[in-house]
């Protein structure tokens, strides 16, 4: 086998090695998140649903969560965003749950992101959509599916439980709010949620998710140079192979 045929085969061995370690962590973190995935029980919680676009040739322009009904949500409350249509959707229980000594038959059922004609979430972009739940009930944890609608009609739907997620790692995980439960490991909990009411907490919360997705992110910096430091190290000692004098 010649040099060159090596050496062509070496390259093409490391930019498949690359492409495979890039973007598997990558593909693996890009999916519709809340944050901070924690809560205490009889709080409002403040938390922000991180929805990315992985669509090549679509944009984002839908997003659904169901609420939960056997705990229902006394108050929902959403912030606004330049170029969305928000709406809290209400209605019948499947069956009255008592809140707090109160007899609750209706309730908020989910929160519809809508964008306005010609906004969308494009490709390598997210969006982030606030909003105030609660009171949080006392319960292990708050499931809360979400829908992602392209442009071109393409509906993904994240709605995986995390013993699902934990048996098949290939489902679509939905958002959870961990609230008596333990977060599973592999997932950060961003800090506690707070209150409305207390604006100081609020901004604290964000900014432990911040930190959080900043640290992710630097680690997955790290990585991929130490991916592309490592690959020219191999490049080179191919071409530096490829250029010694054959022997006589």
């Amino acid at each position: 086998m010649s040099r060159k045929t090596i050496l062509r085969r070496t390259l093409a061995g490391l930019a498949a090695g690359a492409v495979l370690a890039i973007g598997a962590p990558l593909a693996a973190s890009a999916h519709v998140t809340v944050n901070p995935n924690t809560a205490t029980p009889g709080s409002y919680a403040t938390v922000n649903f991180r929805v990315p676009t992985e669509s090549e040739t679509a944009s984002t322009v839908k997003v659904e969560v169901t609420l939960p009904t056997d705990t229902p949500l006394s108050s929902v409350l959403v912030e606004p965003v330049t170029g969305w249509t928000a709406t809290v959707e209400k209605g019948a229980l499947p069956a009255p749950v008592e809140v707090d000594g109160n007899t609750i038959s209706d309730a908020a059922l989910k929160i519809v992101w809508q964008a306005d004609p010609g906004v969308g979430i494009g490709q390598d972009q997210f969006q982030i959509f606030s909003a105030v739940l609660g009171p949080v009930p006392d319960t292990g944890h708050l499931l809360l599916p979400a829908t992602q609608t392209y442009s071109d009609g393409e509906v993904v739907d994240w709605a995986a439980t995390p013993d699902e997620v934990a048996a098949d790692d290939t489902l679509e995980p939905a958002p959870v709010l961990y609230i008596n439960d333990t977060p599973p490991t592999g997932e950060h909990s961003h800090g506690t949620s707070t209150t409305a009411a207390s604006h100081t907490d609020d901004h604290s919360s964000e900014a432990s998710a911040t930190t959080s997705d900043s640290s992710s992110g630097v680690a997955l910096g790290l990585s991929i140079a130490a991916l592309v430091v490592a690959a020219a190290g191999a490049v080179l000692g191919a071409l530096a192979f490829a250029r010694r004098p054959k022997r006589a």
